[in-house]
């Protein structure tokens, strides 16, 4: 037994599944340097969702987030969210390019580099897990966590100790939808401890109203380092909120040594600022209540927002159940995936589909093709025979690595963004959100002549 250590997710996770990642760097700014001062293990405070945040919505550069909060941030680790072959977009990209994108995310200031792949595809985080050692990062392999026939304890302690054989630093247990209930997080552990030699750290949802019991459990079973957020940002689709977390440890073997005070400054920040956020509509308070369909279903808080969305849209909110009833369904067909960014959007719309259309793959996604042909790895079962020739025909199924049919990228990328680029981080932008960059750095361009024409008329007066 030993003391737990602790992730603090308010930074990125916390806040990327209450408010759509809409936090900003000057929002975060003054109260760095107290997160700093609390102790925690590592602070997440990049990747996942908030690069492409900050572009889209807030107008900001995410490699200059980072390096604010490297700049404020001296004594605690940062961590980020990386989805492999992935990196942060929505597509495959080429080895180089996931090699160069490691090397700059270490080289502004992360430190541990939180690596997994939508359908547990080793193959997907090899480049991505070599880079990290080069670069000499902690790669933190993780597993993403789901229910189903193929997936067990000893799937998932398999599963790690192939990790630890592809060089990972430390396992992460990656329960996104909030599935992982008490008990069965203490066998998990149990199992998973008993495979390999690394420190294990457990990432959970409070989605279902589960988390803070199954953290605990866990922590009996020996887990070594767990997330959470700090209790203005947690619970509801959110982490575990720390400070409870810490207090119930007090005294115990597994006390984290965290000083309640410390967090108390903290907390008291986030306070006000959650009193703007639900004051804005930013926070809708919908997303705080105790969801259990997402045990019932297996469908994550944001593919569950993204559902109502896309049924708003169309006029036919009445059809949620059957969509909510649908989703398992195609997962099932398509091979038990994992339900997380992409394969929780691929599977969700097709189950929108097959509901709206009132025929089962009448009318089929481009993406959702694309997994049945194998274009983002092998999924956790075999898809039927009958279900692939349905989707896909008679064409060829992928069974190499996908990323093997991606040309080296950089090179083309460089010279179709010369004109934008300030720094070398903006090719790596300009390679993960082409559109979204391009509109980004027309603005920031616009931005800096104003800046240059402020300078010159007050040279002007000066001279004056």
């Amino acid at each position: 037994m030993a003391k737990v250590k602790i992730t603090e997710t308010v930074l990125r996770d916390s806040h990327q599944s209450l408010i759509a990642t809409r936090m900003t760097t000057e929002e975060m700014l003054p109260i760095l340097q107290a997160i700093d001062e609390v102790g925690y293990h590592s602070l997440e405070a990049w990747g996942g969702a908030t690069f492409d945040s900050c572009l889209r919505f807030l107008n900001e550069d995410p490699w200059e987030r980072l390096r604010t909060i490297r700049n404020n941030v001296k004594n605690t680790k940062l961590q980020m969210l990386f989805r492999g072959q992935n990196i942060l977009g929505y597509r495959h990209y080429a080895d180089d390019v996931v090699e160069y994108f490691v090397q700059k995310s270490i080289a502004n200031g992360i430190d541990i580099i939180r690596i997994f792949d939508a359908l547990n595809d080793l193959r997907n985080l090899k480049t991505a897990i070599n880079a990290t050692k080069k670069e000499g990062g902690h790669v933190q392999a993780a597993m993403s966590y789901t229910t189903g026939p193929v997936f067990g304890n000893e799937y998932f302690a398999n599963y790690a100790k192939e990790l630890e054989d592809m060089g990972a630093d430390s396992i992460c247990i990656k329960d996104m939808a909030g599935l992982l209930k008490p008990y069965d997080a203490y066998d998990l552990v149990k199992a998973i401890k008993s495979k390999v030699k690394l420190p294990v750290q457990l990432h959970t949802h409070y989605t279902a109203g589960l988390a803070s019991m199954t953290v605990l459990k866990a922590i009996e079973a020996g887990v070594d380092i767990i997330d959470t957020a700090i209790s203005p940002m947690a619970l509801g689709t959110s982490q575990p909120p720390t400070e409870p977390i810490v207090a119930t440890l007090q005294g115990t073997p597994f006390d984290t040594g965290l000083d309640l005070n410390k967090l108390d400054v903290v907390s008291k920040y986030f306070d006000t600022l959650r009193e703007k956020y639900l004051k804005s509509g930013l926070l809708d308070p919908k997303v705080m209540d105790v969801n259990i369909n997402a045990l019932l279903y297996q469908v994550p808080g944001g593919m569950l927002s993204n559902l109502v969305s896309q049924l708003k849209q169309a006029g036919k909110i009445d059809k949620l159940q059957a969509v909510l009833e649908e989703v398992p369904r195609v997962r099932e067909e398509v091979g038990y995936p994992p339900l997380v960014t992409p394969t929780s959007q691929i599977v969700g719309t097709q189950a929108v589909f097959n509901v709206l259309t009132g025929e089962r793959y009448k009318s089929v996604t481009k993406e959702f093709k694309a997994m049945v042909k194998g274009e983002y790895g092998k999924t956790p079962a075999p898809i039927s025979k009958e279900i692939t020739k349905k989707i896909i025909g008679d064409e060829p199924v992928i069974s190499h690595r996908p990323a093997d049919d991606i040309k080296p990228e950089l090179d083309t990328l460089r010279k179709a963004a010369a004109k934008y680029i300030e720094q070398d981080e903006d090719v790596l932008t300009f390679a993960l959100f082409e559109q979204v960059a391009t509109k980004f750095f027309e603005n920031r361009s616009i931005r800096n002549i104003s800046k240059d024409e402020a300078k010159y008329y007050v040279n002007i007066r000066e001279i004056n």
